[in-house]
């Protein structure tokens, strides 16, 4: 039998992660408000600077627009483009480019068909489907009181924390990419590199606790199903 919300254990598994998340955003948000003060020594902007490395990648087939929201920055593999959030498309800060850098790293990903950029996109429609309908599925088991109904939505949550798991090397490779684009092609100087590093290792943290926490979350449930042993 699953317990969630009212079974103590979960909640001695699960606050850990939580704080863990929100302290990984809070290091974000510190990170971004602190660097988005900062204006680089070049000028470019974070979508001009996005445009320079993809030219100096020889990739002309990747556009770049300006999305709506803050810190909604991504890049559409299917559609071949990179959204950037008016904070970042418009501003020359320290913080707009390394965000920027780090989309057009995605972007430098699939020209040179990064493998686990390729398995990550493969997996998200179903980790879509996972992460809205796994636990109305699990719950809706509980209800009816059908194993087969619970275990399937636990199956469908393990796509959703194996898509987490596959993210991190796309993430901290993606950001690999940015720091040697930045630096390579003269950017960025060394005191706003630190400035990048601390923007972009501060937002690899969020994804490192988002899979942290997914996987505990998939371990109660394995445990409390009875997959892990008896319940």
């Amino acid at each position: 039998m699953l317990y969630f919300g009212l079974d103590i254990t979960y909640w001695l598994i699960m606050i850990p992660f939580f704080l863990f998340a929100l302290w990984a955003q809070s290091r974000v948000k510190a990170a971004y408000k602190k660097y988005s003060r900062i204006a680089i020594y070049n000028g470019l902007s974070g979508a001009q600077t996005a445009q320079q490395i993809l030219l100096n990648n020889r990739i002309t087939d990747v556009r770049i627009e300006r999305g709506s929201g803050l810190l909604s920055d991504h890049y559409n593999p299917s559609k071949k483009v990179i959204r950037l959030s008016p904070g970042v498309y418009d501003s020359n800060s320290v913080a707009a480019v390394s965000i920027a850098a780090h989309e057009t790293g995605h972007a430098i990903q699939h020209a040179k068909a990064y493998s686990p950029l390729a398995l990550r996109s493969m997996l998200a429609p179903t980790a879509s489907i996972g992460s809205n309908f796994a636990f109305i599925i699990i719950f809706a088991g509980l209800l009816i009181n059908m194993a087969g109904l619970i275990k399937f939505g636990i199956a469908l949550f393990a796509i959703v924390v194996f898509f987490q798991l596959v993210t991190l090397p796309v993430e901290f490779d993606a950001s690999a990419r940015a720091k040697k684009a930045l630096v390579s092609y003269s950017m960025v100087n060394n005191t706003e590199l630190k400035g990048v590093n601390t923007v972009l290792n501060a937002a690899a943290m969020t994804y490192v606790a988002a899979a942290a926490s997914a996987i505990a979350q998939l371990l109660y449930l394995l445990l409390r199903s009875g997959f892990l042993g008896d319940d």
